[in-house]
């Protein structure tokens, strides 16, 4: 089965480069393509795993959230995962371009599996992703820009990957965030700041995105979310959005590629994550190994090589390409690929994310003006 990718649609990598053309009056050669608002400064704040279809779900659980007008139709981009996204988000770019192209990947010089989320290779991030950022470009222009994030963030090759070239304000509790945004974004006549919030995607994951936790979460976030907005200048617009969805998955359709060795003849790594798997081959290998796991996963999944992934990641730069699996498996309805010899953590998670379906790819782009 071939699933439906995001070419043609509105992608958060537009969502920082339309807040900051707004805010920064077009001083960073920034677009507005989405629209937005008129202000003169712009708060964005990013709720992991709040995916679009999750929270109208829910929305009875979400009062503030769920009042919000939103942009329509916007997707993460492909794979639905938060190194890819945040770095999208950041840079403005999709992920052939900017090549964080997923949760983990190959590192073609060492052919090593780079986990970007804890950066646990000797990899320079600035060569790693060599494009300005979004806040780096306005910062240069002269708009007050800046992020709002864990103190133990500062720094690290993700932070460095999204959101370098600006002031970072770490922070140590959900309290001192919403002072500091509130603070930060009144520095200046024009301001465009970025905040994060990781809480909902955790329990998601631990618990599943239809669990008791999840939806205590939500409830938080929503009361949290509406007492910052009271708390920003009456200029600003808040923008809220998400770097995906999420999706539980049942036992039944967890596939542990470790008790079908057939299935990795000819693949030298595996990497990704359940819901998107990156294979690496050697070239003459890779339409041999595409045919067996199309012929295997039937309709659960879509199996593509590298040279048909075009609108999924955008353009590809032929500097990253190494990175992206020679052949890629999109897990579609409740299935997913694990290896409990490569990922032996991943078994012990409920809520999943990283495909193409609706429920992961589309996210929110509210409006608190």
């Amino acid at each position: 089965m071939t699933a439906p990718g995001p070419r043609g649609r509105r992608g958060l990598h537009e969502v920082l480069t339309s807040a900051g053309a707004v805010a920064g009056g077009g001083r960073a050669g920034l677009v507005d393509t989405l629209g937005l608002p008129a202000a003169a400064r712009y708060v964005v704040l990013l709720v992991d795993g709040m995916g679009e279809e999750l929270l109208r779900e829910h929305a009875h659980l979400a009062p503030f959230l769920s009042s919000l007008p939103s942009v329509p139709d916007v997707v993460c981009g492909v794979p639905s995962t938060t190194v890819t996204s945040l770095t999208s988000l950041g840079t403005g770019l999709r992920a052939g371009v900017h090549g964080v192209v997923g949760y983990t990947s190959r590192v073609p010089e060492t052919g090593r599996r780079l986990n970007a989320l804890a950066w646990d290779q000797d990899v320079d991030a600035l060569q790693w992703q060599r494009h300005p950022t979004v806040l780096q470009r306005l910062h240069e222009a002269g708009v007050n820009a800046g992020s709002v994030n864990e103190a133990r963030f500062e720094g690290t090759g993700l932070t460095l990957c999204s959101q370098r070239g600006a002031p970072f304000h770490g922070v140590g509790s959900i309290w001192e965030r919403l002072d500091v945004v509130a603070e930060v974004v009144e520095d200046a006549a024009s301001s465009v700041v970025y905040a994060y919030e990781s809480r909902l995607d955790h329990a998601g994951h631990a618990h599943g995105c239809t669990s008791q936790e999840w939806r205590d979460v939500l409830v938080t976030v929503d009361r949290e979310t509406a007492q910052l907005r009271d708390l920003l200048p009456p200029d600003t617009v808040l923008l809220v959005t998400a770097d995906h969805g999420m999706v539980d998955l049942p036992a039944e359709g967890r596939f542990d590629v470790s008790t079908t060795p057939a299935l990795l003849e000819g693949v030298d790594l595996l990497a990704g994550e359940a819901r998107f798997r990156h294979l690496y081959t050697a070239r003459h290998d890779r339409e041999a190994v595409a045919a067996r796991w199309r012929d295997f996963c039937g309709e659960r999944a879509d199996v593509r090589t590298r040279d048909e992934l075009d609108d999924w990641f955008g353009p590809i730069d032929p500097a990253v390409a190494g990175r992206i699996g020679d052949v890629v498996v999109a897990a579609l309805g409740d299935f997913a690929v694990f290896s409990t010899d490569d990922f032996p953590l991943e078994m012990r998670m409920k809520g999943f994310h990283g495909s193409v379906s609706e429920a992961e790819l589309r996210v929110p782009v509210l409006l608190a003006t």
